[in-house]
Order: C-alpha cells, then structure tokens, then sequence
C-alpha cells in the first residue's frame, strides 16, 4: 500500500493507550516496526507490541527519570538521558531491566541522542553547549565537540554524517570519521527570536532536514544546499512546547501535533497542507513518529494513540 494524500486523509485512531500519569517525552519505532518503547515524566518506560496493538511491560527508572528513549542495534536494549540527579546517559537491557553502561560527560540536561543507523554509535547533544560522540561497548566519550550554543543533532541514514543546529541559527554538518577538523558545510538561517530549535531529523532519502522548534512554525531544509525549501505554520504551540515533527518514512511528507490534539500533515515536496486529522488528545501532542515499516503512526501526549488507514487507496 502506497501512502498518498487521501490515505493520510484517511488515517484514524484506532487504539489509545492510557499507562502513564505525566506526559510522554519521547518514543522510539524497533527498526522492525514490530515494537514502540515510550519514556515518560512519570519515569517510565512502557513498551509496546505494534502488531498486537497492546502494551507489553513497563519499566521505571524512579531515580534518574527517563526521556529521549532510543533503540539500539542489539534486541531489546535501550539508550535513554536522565532528567533527575544527573545527565548521564544510560544503557538499559529490558530483557532483565538491568543498566548495562552509564555514559557520563555532560553537565547539563541532554537535548539530542541519536543512534548511528548502521553501527553502535550514538551522538548526544547537551544545554552544556557540547556534542559528544560515543560507543556503546565503551563508557568513554569516543569524541567531544565545542559549540557556540545549545545544539539539537542528528544522524543521516547513512550513518557516515551528523548535522548539528546550533543556536536556532545555524546547521553544520560534519563528517563522522574527520568531525575534528570541524563542518564540511555551515547553513545559515534568519534567526527567529520568538522560538527554539528543539530537534532536527533527516528524511530517509537524505536529501531534506527538518527543524521543529518550540514555536509555532517548522523548517524543511535542502541537506545539500542547505535552503530553506517551506515554512510550515498554521498549528496551535502558544505555550512554548517543544512538539515532535517528523517525515513518513518515504520522505514524502512532514507532520506534526499541536496543543489542541490535532495533527498537521503536509507534502514535503510541494510545500501543501495535504491532511489535518484530530486525535482527540487531552493535552499538546508532544511526540509523532510513522512506523518505519508498517502503515500505522503513533501519537502522544499522557496518552499513546496508534492510527490506521480506513481505505486502501
């Protein structure tokens, strides 16, 4: 099936899942799409089975809390930040909830983490205004980076570079294996005072980058040229939350939540609105991703919402 403008018209929430007390700061696709695991302000960690459409396990993390929960390569282990005590980096095996490497280095609240999607490394980005490059088989930072700000960062899908936005104004991009000499390409941006960067995402053909921000406008990017190719505005954030924007998983389009429960969907190409569908969210929907393999999206604000196509197009 082939996802196309009135299929995304067509998608509806088919189950809402209601396991957390706070809301949910992050959520992570298994490569395999079979599986979705959620960190939350309640410190848990609730993971779900995508094709039985039910939660599997909870987990807490009660001392350090948990928020931007990532899969790695290796079945059932997750990296997640802290957002109590510290701002270590912890590397959890659900299998028998035990830690199985802590990453300290940052000093201040972690911003980005992002997994290599071909090998064990992870990048993270810090309010500490560094990035840090790491390992998973080593506690030890593999590389440690300076900026002149706050930085939101990200893999490509070939795992060969990273961009990093840096003070909401700049995007630089960097060669993995030669990142010390510094960027191969800075991309300035008019720098918009009325809000934040707060994540960046590269779509899977690699050619576009996508800067959601804490405001109520997200930015679609030539990775290459680094143009700025559309302005998506016209969703309710007038508290300043930081809403999750992503890509289907065919690059085609850009959706994102709003604090009204409703989410936005536009073509990436073309730069039109394509599709406004309610999720009937009690509170901002914070996290949005499309399964990276089956034709379904999940949704969250203290509450998981899975969709599903009502047509075959």
């Amino acid at each position: 099936m082939k996802l196309t403008d009135n299929v995304l018209r067509s998608f509806r929430v088919a189950k809402v899942f209601r396991e957390n007390s706070d809301k949910i700061n992050c959520f992570d696709f298994s490569s395999n799409g079979e599986s979705i695991i959620s960190s939350s302000d309640d410190d848990s960690l609730v993971l779900y089975d995508c094709q039985e459409g039910k939660p599997k396990r909870t987990l807490y993390s009660k001392k350090y809390g948990v928020d931007l929960i990532r899969y790695t390569h290796a079945a059932n282990t997750v990296v997640y930040s802290s957002n109590k005590i510290d701002d270590t980096i912890r590397y959890l095996s659900l299998h028998d909830n035990k830690y199985i490497r802590y990453f300290p280095g940052h000093n201040k609240r972690v911003t980005s983490l992002s997994m290599s999607p071909v090998d064990d490394t992870f990048i993270s980005g810090s309010s500490d205004k560094t990035i840090r490059l790491w390992d998973l088989r080593s506690p030890n930072c593999q590389g440690l980076m300076h900026l002149q700000g706050k930085p939101v960062c990200s893999f490509d899908p070939e795992g060969l570079i990273f961009a990093a936005g840096i003070n909401s104004e700049m995007v630089k991009l960097y060669d993995l294996r030669s990142f010390d000499k510094g960027p191969f390409a800075t991309f300035k941006l008019q720098y918009d005072r009325t809000c934040e960067w707060t994540g960046l995402k590269f779509s899977n053909d690699g050619k576009l980058i996508l800067l959601s921000t804490n405001g109520g406008a997200l930015r679609v990017l030539d990775a290459f040229k680094g143009a700025v190719l559309h302005s998506f505005g016209g969703y309710n954030n007038s508290k300043c939350v930081p809403l999750e924007a992503s890509f289907t998983p065919d690059s085609q389009f850009v959706m994102i939540g709003s604090e009204d429960g409703k989410i936005h969907v536009w073509n990436a190409e073309s730069g039109m609105k394509v599709a406004l569908l309610d999720g009937k969210h009690t509170g901002p929907i914070t996290c949005l991703q499309f399964n990276p393999k089956f034709m379904t999206f999940a949704s969250a604000c203290s509450n998981m919402a899975f969709w599903l196509p009502t047509i075959d197009d």
